[in-house]
């Protein structure tokens, strides 16, 4: 394993003076009876809470051979006093052995490992959190667009509780109102007399939380929410009053029986539910509730339960270095100390499946030991990136199920045997254990040595490149993937012999892909450490050439680990950065050697000008322009050679050029290893609830009616309008080109861009197409980069200013005497102010956006001063910018006016402005083709909350989406595919 890492405590299982351990927690790992075996962890001895019966049942150990040289095994030393006695009257470790052994231990052992804090944020909790709010979210969602079936369940639950007796509801409900509020009390008492005091303070704070959510839940539902929402989860009452939506005493019960930890003790468990049921079946027979508030109710209790124990923190009960060596020496060791070792997981950019605490154990005589703990706190640790990836990924690349602790133990003890017994250098495994029910450990060998990540690349030699592969083929030969083959999992010792560590995610009987997976993963990171070139020659001398050239498929970084992947990314953002500066350094130096010969030739041509003749003038002039074109593309030349120097193939495709050397005829086609990509993700969420909004609206809308009060007039303007817009986009990009770019041509592709917004995000789109277009037209590519991004810089900076100033006059324009802005106005700049602090306050936001903002000064920047220098074009360019802009306006003034009648009060066109550049950032920003559904209901919304009518909002901007969305479609694609044809795009 890793060497240990130093640590000043000499007690392992001791807190820090300043969060002593509350006597709460000491009560909480307290074992108890239930169900046959202990349900905490336990304590230290002498920490057990009193009146706590011992338990019953024991964890399970299993200790496998152990070699020759190790004295625990060859000869079994009997642990001696409370051990010894314990030991021998049970074959299992037991609270009460674990306890024993570390009163008998404490004053002759010592652990060294990080002191762990009193409270911990469980990933659990979050967990849990997210499921409820989820559960909460489809929970309204069925209640608003599953009336039928609403409806239809509240009917057959009336029906099936008629014939119930009045007086045995009466009894019931009697019964379970009191149950309700004694049964919280009651397990209070319990818990104080134990001095759990914390746990019980947990539980009021969300009861009290949950009551809050209640009462806003109750306010929504009665007041805003839908009418089908407020149907699923209401009883009409006499006097024309509605019950309750949700519980507002159920809930805080619920909320703080989860909160002190219910799900660990089955009796109180048991009693709780069937009061709430017994509750539950009285009302809903009474008439006073349904099953969508009950069941409401109850997630509103859950969620606010493990939202307040994720924001407060539990008590930490995972097993400390004592309880370590009590357990090993339950299984026949002698401990003398054991010192935490670096873990791999504190990285941060450590995989999730890289699971388990690592100590160095020392023995009273005999070698160390490398022993790992897992516990069921570190198993959640990554559960929403395993889910991710098993959602987004082939299910031929990833488990069909989440592992138990059980299963995580069996399946690294199975693949730690099935690797020695291939012939790999693994370490062996020599015992297993639970220590308690919530954490287990695995006792290996030690094996002294280096991990590769902790090796220079001066000392990775050629020989130690092969001994790395010889382990895979030896994996191979028996079907078993590591699945994790990074350098923090690849062991060399002092003699120079490579193991391979960390098996627990890998898999026996693995099919094809999954080995081939193995190969790639292990080409790239010796790669990162050796290069392309002396990886691949490793992996040809022992694998062969046909094994190497299959894993080309899976050359891809999905196939990858998450820290291999993170590695790539930063070296792939140094590369540019080394373009870019090789790219201004070379420009700097060109442009100081034209203003030297421009200087020297300024001298030259005012001595010679005494004695010149105009024609020499002209001469001289026409001399000149042609020394500056010359030395224009000279600048070009020395930028492109720069660029060609500066630039570094990636790594993969550096690996694949290196295979195809040796096999030219191998398929280097990638494999599809993901099942959805993300943006198709969300652009099908967004896409979802864009369809309900501007379905929602179409239907509301009655277009026989519309389509004979329209103004024909205004439709042809608003036509017009449009048409003209793609002649300001043309002028818009040109103005920051200053290469030569035919005009007409130009507008076509800004027509075939209207076909491209249907396909892809309208912030996306656009940008690829100008692109590509400029490069085609014999722009360079760095050069036709930087001028699309000036221009789409210059447009955000107008886009902000003119939403700045149209706000203002919007909010003036209703009293022309005041000078003072709108309220909306003041509270967009304290949010703006408010962002920027939260940005520069936050180092991780403060670093991304000074990267960020970092690259586009490196390659926009210089394009702008070029333009800068050319007024003409800064010009056609602004002026573009502002044509585009004010012609979508009357664009949408148009629609409107062309469905207002005389008795609609016209609105502003800074109101008009307002509206349209705020829909239109929305648009810009959302994931979805042409921002469809964000840019109709922010225009909707805008346009009603300036003062403009429904009937006659929601068609004026179905008009103009129509107008500048859908009926360009047909000419873009047209456009589209002659430029395609031409070689233009």
């Amino acid at each position: 394993m890793q060497p240990p890492k130093a640590a000043d405590a000499s007690d392992a299982g001791e807190r820090p003076p300043s969060a002593p351990e509350p006597a709460g927690e000491r009560a909480e790992r307290t074992p108890e009876p239930a169900g046959g075996r202990p349900e905490r962890t336990p304590e230290p001895a002498g920490e057990r809470a009193p009146n706590a019966p011992e338990p019953t049942s024991t964890p399970e150990s299993s200790v496998a051979p152990a070699p020759l040289n190790a004295p625990a095994r060859a000869e079994p030393v009997r642990a001696e006093g409370p051990v010894a006695a314990t030991a021998s009257t049970s074959g299992h470790l037991t609270g009460s052995t674990l306890a024993s052994a570390e009163a008998a231990l404490s004053d002759r052992v010592s652990g060294d490992e990080p002191l762990l804090p009193a409270r911990v944020h469980r990933p659990s909790d979050l967990m849990r959190l997210l499921i409820g709010i989820a559960a909460i979210a489809v929970l309204f969602a069925i209640a608003a667009f599953a009336q039928g079936t609403t409806t239809g369940l509240e009917d057959d639950i009336s029906k099936g509780t008629e014939q119930a007796p009045d007086l045995l509801i009466k009894i019931a409900g009697l019964v379970s109102s009191i149950a309700v509020l004694l049964v919280p009390v009651a397990f209070a008492i319990e818990r104080l007399i134990k001095r759990d005091g914390l746990r019980i303070a947990d539980g009021v704070l969300a009861a009290v939380l949950a009551h809050g959510v209640t009462l806003a839940t109750d306010l929504w539902v009665s007041r805003s929410a839908p009418g089908t929402i407020q149907e699923a989860l209401t009883q009409p009452q006499p006097g024309a009053g509605l019950t309750d939506p949700v519980h507002g005493y159920l809930a805080p019960v619920i909320a703080y029986m989860t909160a002190v930890g219910m799900a660990r003790r089955p009796r109180w468990r048991v009693v709780l539910w069937a009061v709430l049921l017994l509750d539950a079946f009285a009302m809903l027979v009474g008439g006073y509730t349904t099953p969508f508030s009950i069941i409401l109710t109850v997630l509103i209790g859950w969620t606010v339960a493990y939202g307040t124990l994720y924001a407060v923190g539990s008590p930490n009960v995972r097993p400390t270095g004592q309880h370590l060596m009590a357990g090993l020496r339950h299984v026949g060791f002698r401990p003398v100390a054991a010192m935490r070792t670096e873990d791999a997981a504190d990285s941060d950019t450590a995989d999730p499946s890289d699971r388990g605490r690592r100590y160095l154990v020392t023995l009273e005589d005999g070698p160390p030991l490398d022993v790992t703990v897992v516990d069921r706190e570190q198993q959640a640790q990554g559960f929403f990136y395993r889910a991710w990836r098993r959602l987004t990924l082939r299910t031929l690349t990833q488990r069909r199920s989440i592992q138990s602790l059980r299963q995580a133990l069996e399946q690294e003890a199975l693949l730690a045997y099935a690797a020695i017994a291939a012939g790999a250098n693994a370490p062996k495994l020599i015992a297993t254990s639970e220590l308690g029910p919530d954490a287990v450990m695995l006792v290996y060998e030690h094996i002294g040595g280096r991990s590769l990540d902790q090796m220079e690349d001066e000392e990775i030699t050629d020989e130690l490149v092969r001994g790395a592969w010889r382990q895979v083929k030896a994996l191979q030969s028996r079907r078993i993937a590591h699945r994790r083959l990074t350098g923090d999992a690849l062991l060399v010792d002092r003699s120079g012999k490579v193991f391979v560590t960390d098996l627990r995610g890998g898999e026996i009987a693995a099919g094809d892909l999954v080995l081939r997976m193995d190969v790639a993963q292990l080409l790239t990171t010796l790669g990162l450490r050796v290069g392309a070139e002396r990886s691949v020659s490793g992996a040809l001398a022992v694998l062969g050439p046909d094994a190497v050239a299959d894993c080309l498929p899976l050359l891809q970084p999905i196939a990858l680990s998450r820290s291999t992947r993170a590695t790539l990314r930063r070296l792939a953002r140094e590369r540019s950065q080394q373009e870019r500066d090789a790219v201004l350094e070379a420009s700097r130096a060109a442009k100081e050697a034209r203003a030297r010969d421009a200087a020297d030739h300024a001298a030259r041509a005012g001595a010679e000008a005494q004695g010149e003749p105009k024609s020499g003038h002209k001469a001289e002039r026409k001399s000149l322009r042609t020394e500056k074109q010359a030395e224009k593309q000279a600048e070009k030349r020395a930028v492109d050679d720069a660029m060609e120097e500066a630039r570094e193939g990636d790594l993969l495709a550096q690996i694949r050029r290196q295979v195809l050397l040796i096999r030219p005829q191998a398929p280097v086609e990638p494999v599809r290893l993901e099942r959805i990509k993300p943006r198709t993700l969300f652009s099908f969420i967004a896409g979802a609830i864009a369809a309900y909004f501007l379905i929602s609206q179409v239907t509301q809308a009655d277009f026989g009616v519309l389509v004979e009060q329209a103004e024909w007039g205004w439709v042809a303007a608003a036509l017009g309008f449009s048409a003209l817009s793609y002649v300001a986009a043309a002028m818009s990009l040109l103005g920051f080109v200053p290469e030569r770019v035919p005009f007409l041509k130009t507008v076509q592709a800004q027509v075939a861009g209207s076909f491209v917004k249907i396909v892809a995000p309208a912030a996306v789109g656009g940008v690829a197409l100008n692109t590509r277009f400029l490069q085609r037209a014999g722009v360079r590519p760095g050069l036709a980069v930087a001028s699309v991004g000036a221009s789409q810089l210059f447009g955000l900076g107008c886009h902000i200013l003119l939403l700045a100033l149209f706000g203002y006059l919007t909010g003036t324009e209703k009293t022309p005497d005041s000078l003072t802005p709108s309220r909306t106005v003041i509270a967009g700049l304290l949010t703006v102010a408010v962002l920027v602090l939260v940005v520069t306050a936050i180092p991780f936001l403060r670093k991304f956006v000074v990267t960020r903002v970092r690259s586009l000064f490196a390659g926009v920047v210089p394009r702008m001063l070029d333009v800068v220098q050319r007024p003409q074009k800064l010009v056609t360019g602004i002026g573009g910018m502002l044509l585009l802009t004010g012609l979508f306006v009357l664009c949408l003034d148009a629609s409107i006016r062309a469905f207002s009648g005389p008795d609609v009060t016209q609105l502003s066109y800074a109101s008009i402005a307002v509206v349209f550049l705020a829909g239109n950032a929305l648009g810009s920003a959302a994931p979805t083709p042409g921002g469809m559904g964000a840019v109709e209901g922010a225009l909707t919304l805008g346009l009603i909350a300036v003062g403009l009518p429904m009937e006659v909002a929601a068609p004026a901007v179905l008009l103009y989406r129509v107008m500048t969305l859908w009926l360009p479609v047909l000419p873009g694609w047209i456009a589209f595919n002659q430029l395609t044809r031409k070689g233009e795009l």
